[in-house]
């Protein structure tokens, strides 16, 4: 990340149009006590244990420390130091490489050992998980070149940053009782953040800013993309070569899991 700064480059950070700077920060928090809430309550409802293989823990660790990194750099980007907010960025670049590998590790694993979500159907998880890490990648990728463009630059970030809130939005939702569209509720629950900086970009500077329509549309393609794979040959193509020779392999592909019998644990 660069800097979360003001809503036109070259404007100083406490007098760009509109003071962008405090929405951002404020939603950076906003996002991040979703996160923190979503699987505080995973833990305390005991849905999830700390008895959880070793790339559960990792994957954890790596997901939580971006939370961290989102929250202080747009802390730095808006009344901190701006020359550590640029090394950080460069930091959290390798980051998210690191956060790709875990999070494939886990949805592969999870697809083999037959763990998925009962609310998931399997072979459209392994899909919507993928994309959603993609439609982040493209994101933050975006915002990073557009560093210099501190008006597009924030707004990319808080949408990248809002696709990665959809597991938490999840944890908060009744989402057995959402079925067949329980991805589509939490992904749904991602786009309040940006609709929320569409508001107010309307109500202080007279007009959406185009970068959040390209947050939407990696929504979209998420939310309608994985469901197309999934239904197609390529869908279940996919689906069989990753759970080729394990005990995943019994498991149709497009049908709903039966409920545990035992509290839902996560990252099988």
């Amino acid at each position: 990340m660069a800097s979360l700064a003001s809503d036109v480059p070259g404007q100083s950070r406490d007098n760009g149009p509109g003071h962008s700077e405090g929405f951002f920060a404020r939603l950076a928090i906003v996002m991040a006590l979703t996160v923190v809430a979503g699987f505080s309550l995973q833990v305390l409802m005991s849905r999830s244990t700390f008895a959880a293989p070793l790339r559960v823990h990792v994957h954890a660790v790596l997901f939580m420390g971006w939370v961290a990194i989102f929250v202080a750099q747009s802390q730095l980007a808006t009344r901190g130091s701006l020359a550590l907010h640029r090394r950080l960025g460069w930091l959290a670049l390798g980051w998210v490489v690191l956060m790709v590998i875990a999070a494939m590790t886990v949805i592969v694993a999870m697809a083999r050992n037959g763990t998925v979500p009962f609310f998931f159907q399997p072979q459209h998880f392994i899909l919507a998980d993928p994309l959603t890490l993609l439609g982040f990648v493209a994101l933050t990728a975006m915002a990073i070149a557009r560093r210099r463009q501190t008006d597009w630059h924030a707004r990319l970030h808080i949408s990248a940053m809002a696709l990665l809130t959809g597991p938490a939005i999840g944890r908060l939702l009744p989402m057995p009782l959402l079925t067949p569209y329980a991805f589509e509720a939490a992904g749904l629950g991602c786009s309040l953040f940006m609709i929320a900086g569409m508001l107010r970009d309307r109500r202080r500077l007279g007009a959406i800013h185009p970068a959040w329509w390209y947050g939407l549309a990696a929504l979209a393609v998420n939310l309608v993309g994985a469901q197309a794979i999934a239904h197609s040959p390529l869908g279940d193509a996919l689906y069989r070569t990753v759970v080729a020779g394990s005990p995943g392999e019994t498991i149709p592909g497009m049908e709903f899991p039966l409920p545990p019998g035992t509290p839902l644990r996560s990252g099988g």
